[in-house]
């Protein structure tokens, strides 16, 4: 279903390219100085500063000029530490209370400190016990949220806690889809508001710099969208403009502000669901009219969306260890019970039934030497037969799985009231044996919070109109089954490994009956060509070696010049492919890696050829996930280049901190190199970069450069499986 979210909605692209974090204005429910970082003087300001402050002149004056001694003694302490958060609250010429909120503006592009303190000072809430409530407040929801039972009903408790804290019309629990079109899958709102239950927004509502900045700010409020934005004072003709990332204050997208006029929606707050560095959701809060949401609601917000992300991180592994658990009980079940006086594919039809089950499947076919055997739902045998042929062309021994077969196989589209969804694997048997699980079509009714495609531009250069009308919009979704889960693949992979075990036992018990007189002589043999086998991935591990310690014996002549840097750094690469090969030919059969031990060791041996400090200073967070060898060599290289990266350009040579972290993401892995050095050192243009590129590629991935200050957090994420 949700493979059609970025076919309807429009080529927005400009919307991408907004400077939104620079925007040059704030909005008006307070005011920002701007001092410079050294001296702690006023060099700009936004907002009724003149009004609050009752000054009519303040630039290059001090803070305690402006905001008092109070501010001035505080707000000092923190620039002499670096310290950004909360100063003090500070009572204005109109007798309100404020908020005094302190950060220092963002690195330059270049990586550079900017040398800027900023204060924004926004109206509080005015009540002086305001935080004994917060504090029960956010008990009371963490004990409600661990107490739901499912993710589903964790988000519905969530969406209620959030508008008893915040105390908005409506709030929503949006979540993020594998497209990056979002769904509302919870929902809390007030009698009388409309409900966006249910319903999903495209990709595009949302800009890719707009989910960067949320998770960098979780917390991101509009009181009153009709406002009217405040602009940076004096502006310097030639100065680069203020990035205002981090500010709460920072003026909003005029595209935004009309997008949230079209909804009828006075005032909004979002906050970030982040769950394993990744933007998992969000939690929309919206209002008919302003509605002010101070710091210390803020706070609260963001504990209760971490308090969130933890249950649902808890609640999505405990559910796939279930899932888990429970396939591989009936694996056990299936192989033990598979007759075994009969040849394979008639004892896997006396338990199709269990093979049915195993994979949630409506239909089953057992394809063997041109016998079609079908069960429950299932394409006409002609319908199989083309299906089982285009299976067996599929590259490497990993199941074939599609959810909407007829987007890979347009054969299929005369098939797909039983054949949409396919799960495939080819057992290498002695007579060809294929087992297929199909899943009818699921025709269903996408709800959309109005007809996206009318969100569009009508030029090149023209400015984006964000669609007027949100009522409920229908699509129909045909020629697609439910998906199949990381669990069931998993468990069919597994299978087919053990079935391939019982063919080859069977194998052997129709040979020992038949071959009884040269049985000596086919051990003899067997052992012999496995000697030969042992033998060359034997030869080819010492060549490997001794490839690699050539490399460093050559790097050592050429002493600690640019020859020996190279020369080391390819040794790493081939240390990279000879820990994948090492692997693969310790006495087992498969093809696939655990990446939690092939990565262990790897950064074991290249942090020990990097010399004991690199050692000491390196941590790793591992999962035990099954890549195919070939894609494991791939990301293993990548890995290499990136340590190799970290020390030549975070820490120039020297040791430092270095944490590499792997982990699966339902159907992607995720692979991050984070140091603490000195950041900016992005994707180049030098060999190292181009081979990354290249071998990112290859994975069909992504890799995302995020400097975290201090350092740099390199992420890639790609597929466990390819794309069939």
């Amino acid at each position: 279903m949700t493979e059609t979210l970025d076919q309807v909605g429009p080529d927005l692209t400009q919307c991408d390219r907004e400077p939104i974090h620079i925007p040059g204005s704030i909005q008006p429910h307070g005011f920002m100085l701007v001092l410079d970082l050294q001296s702690l003087t006023i060099r700009q300001g936004a907002g009724t500063i003149e009004d609050l402050t009752g000054r009519s002149v303040w630039i290059g004056g001090s803070v305690g000029e402006v905001l008092g001694d109070v501010a001035d003694r505080r707000i000092r302490s923190m620039a002499a530490l670096q310290e950004t958060g909360f100063a003090c609250r500070w009572r204005a010429a109109n007798r309100l209370e404020y908020d005094v909120i302190v950060h220092m503006a963002p690195a330059s592009a270049a990586g550079l400190p900017s040398n800027l303190m900023i204060i924004e000072v926004e109206q509080s809430s005015q009540q002086a016990r305001l935080g004994v409530d917060l504090v029960a407040s956010l008990d009371a929801a963490g004990a409600a949220l661990e107490r739901a039972p499912t993710v589903q009903g964790l988000c519905e408790r969530a969406a209620e806690a959030f508008r008893r804290l915040t105390g908005f019309d409506r709030v929503m629990i949006y979540r993020f889809q594998d497209d990056e079109a979002g769904e509302v899958v919870a929902e809390a709102r007030a009698e009388g508001t409309g409900s966006f239950l249910n319903h999903h927004f495209p990709a595009t509502d949302i800009p890719r710099q707009a989910r960067a900045l949320y998770l960098r700010n979780p917390v991101r409020v509009i009181p009153d969208s009709r406002y009217t934005p405040q602009p940076l004072r004096p502006v310097t003709s030639g100065e680069a403009p203020l990035d205002m990332s981090d500010s709460g204050l920072r003026s909003v997208s005029p595209i935004h502000l009309q997008y949230l006029k079209n909804m009828d929606v006075r005032a909004s707050a979002s906050v970030s669901i982040i769950v394993d560095d990744a933007l998992w959701g969000l939690v929309a809060c919206h209002n008919a009219s302003p509605k002010l949401l101070p710091f210390e609601l803020r706070v609260g917000c963001t504990t209760l969306a971490r308090n969130l992300a933890r249950q649902l991180k808890a609640k999505s592994d405990a559910e796939l260890y279930r899932d888990r658990t429970r396939l591989r009980r009936l694996e056990d079940q299936l192989i033990a019970r598979l007759p075994t006086d009969r040849p394979l594919a008639a004892a896997l039809a006396e338990r199709a039934e269990p093979l049915m089950q195993l994979t949630g499947a409506d239909g089953l076919a057992i394809v063997a030497d041109g016998d079609i055997r079908t069960f429950g739902h299932t394409p006409p045998p002609e319908g199989v037969r083309v299906i089982a042929d285009w299976v067996a062309t599929r590259p490497g021994l990993r199941p074939v799985s599609s959810h909407a077969l007829s987007a890979v196989l347009p054969e299929a589209k005369d098939w797909t009231t039983h054949g949409s969804g396919l799960l495939a694997v080819n057992l290498p048997v002695e007579q060809p044996l294929s087992i297929l699980w199909f899943r009818a079509e699921v025709r269903e009714r996408v709800r959309w919070a109005g007809n996206p495609s009318t969100a569009d531009k009508t030029g090149p250069n023209a400015v984006l109109t964000p669609r007027a009308s949100f009522e409920s919009w229908s699509q129909e979704v045909a020629g697609r089954a439910r998906r199949w889960g990381p669990a069931a693949i998993e468990s069919v992979g597994r299978l087919r490994d053990a079935l391939a075990d019982f063919a080859a036992i069977d194998q052997l018990r129709r040979l020992n009956r038949s071959l009884q007189t040269s049985l000596s002589e086919r051990d003899l043999r067997l052992e012999q060509q496995q000697y030969l086998i042992r033998e060359v991935n034997h030869r080819v591990q010492n060549s490997l070696t001794l490839v690699s310690s050539f490399l460093g014996l050559q790097a050592r002549e050429q002493a600690n010049g640019p020859a020996a840097t190279a020369l080391n750094e390819a040794r790493r690469r081939v240390r990279a492919v000879s820990a994948v090969h090492s692997q693969l030919y310790r006495g087992d059969a498969s093809t696939t890696v655990d990446m939690a031990r092939y990565i262990g060791g790897l950064v074991e041996d290249l942090a020990s050829s990097m010399g004991p400090d690199w050692s000491a200073a390196t941590e790793t967070d591992l999962s035990p996930v099954c890549i195919d060898a070939g894609r494991a060599v791939t990301i293993g290289l990548i890995l290499t280049e990136l340590i190799i990266n970290a020390q030549k350009y975070a820490y120039k040579g020297r040791p430092g901190p270095l944490r590499i972290l792997f982990e699966e993401d339902g159907a992607m892995f995720r692979l991050t190199v984070e140091d603490e050095g000195e950041g900016g050192h992005l994707a180049g243009k030098g060999f190292g970069s181009m081979m990354i590129q290249s071998l990112v590629g290859q994975l069909e991935g992504e890799i995302d450069y995020r400097d975290r200050d201090p350092g740099l957090a390199v992420t890639l994420k790609a597929r466990i499986d390819p794309l069939v």
